[in-house]
């Protein structure tokens, strides 16, 4: 029955947003990480990849998450010749890791959950009247 299908491709979208939304909280949680020896590498922003897929036993088509890579993208550097992990002028290499761009993220990923929830809710209420009918 294609409500099932349904449910199923929901179920995946709201399993590959869920670990988004985990992704997330790890970066924003180490936005401030930085080494402990001079000139370490301070924490490195992670990023999730989707990929498509059909479940073999459904034939519905879905996402997974297929790699929760590291954004290679430059570290920010500070000047704080105090710190622990300052180089031999000075600097700190910061996290690569945007609060602002993180919180974009998790709104969208929010949205995304919440709009597969709402597809599973609305098929699980057909297939429930479909059910009562043919009693």
């Amino acid at each position: 029955m294609d409500l099932s299908k349904a449910l199923d491709i929901s179920a995946s979208g709201m399993t590959a947003q869920a670990t988004r939304l985990r992704v997330i909280a790890e970066n924003l949680a180490n936005e401030d990480t930085t080494g402990s020896t001079p000139g370490a590498n301070p924490y490195q922003r992670k990023t999730v990849t989707f990929d498509d897929t059909v479940d073999r036993t459904t034939g519905a088509p879905q996402v997974r998450v297929k790699t929760v890579g590291r954004d290679k993208t430059d570290y920010p550097l500070r000047y704080d010749p105090s710190h622990p992990a300052a180089d031999a002028r000075g600097y700190v290499r910061t996290p690569n890791v945007n609060s602002f761009v993180e919180v974009m993220d998790m709104r969208e990923a929010q949205r995304t959950y919440n709009a597969n929830l709402s597809v599973m809710q609305v098929s699980r209420g057909m297939l429930t009247r479909t059910i009562e009918m043919l009693k």
